[in-house]
């Protein structure tokens, strides 16, 4: 099981199946902010389906095809972070993340996709890792933007949400740029 300590407060680590209650009760109170830019709220109805969530994710890590991390902040689940799936043949990954409106400003997620980052650059292998975020979202916009990511090009309609399709922002970091940034 991977887990990773950022600081005396924060802390990543793979979901176990005994954190599909906390994880829904975050989701269910933070349902209509997150809502607005995340597709899978509405199918999220009950405690069971945060652990069928959880269980697949356990599953994909076995299996390599991604890593799905949830943020602890003073031992509190606070929200995701991940790579969606791996591309092993280019060595590419794209990361998603969401974190509970009460956690937000304060740094934690910029702190936790720079800490996923180094994983997938230093440990992982990966040469290049992506980020997408919808044109209008703000919010996650600026984790990649205050990475020093670059900006690659727009998706235009590039996901579904509910009733309507976003464009998306394409981000991109080489393993050779991170390093010069950090």
């Amino acid at each position: 099981m991977f887990s990773y300590v950022i600081d005396n407060q924060i802390k990543l680590r793979q979901l176990k199946l005994k954190d599909a209650k906390n994880m829904f009760n975050v989701v269910d109170e933070s349902r209509d902010y997150l809502r607005e830019w995340l597709p899978w709220v509405d199918t999220t109805k009950k405690a069971e389906d945060c652990l069928a969530f959880i269980d697949q994710s356990i599953r994909n890590a076995e299996n390599q095809r991604a890593l799905t991390l949830g943020i602890f902040v003073e031992k509190k689940f606070a929200g995701l972070v991940g790579f969606n799936y791996f591309d092993w043949h280019n060595k590419i990954a794209p990361i998603g993340y969401w974190l509970a409106p009460q956690y937000q400003g304060n740094g934690i997620m910029t702190t936790s996709v720079r800490s996923l980052i180094d994983i997938g650059f230093h440990e992982i292998g990966l040469n290049r890792i992506e980020i997408r975020a919808a044109v209008q979202n703000q919010k996650s916009r600026s984790i990649p933007e205050r990475l020093d990511f670059k900006e690659e090009g727009l998706i235009r309609q590039g996901e579904w949400l509910y009733d309507h399709y976003v464009d998306l922002i394409m981000y991109g970091k080489l393993a050779s740029e991170w390093y010069r940034f950090r």
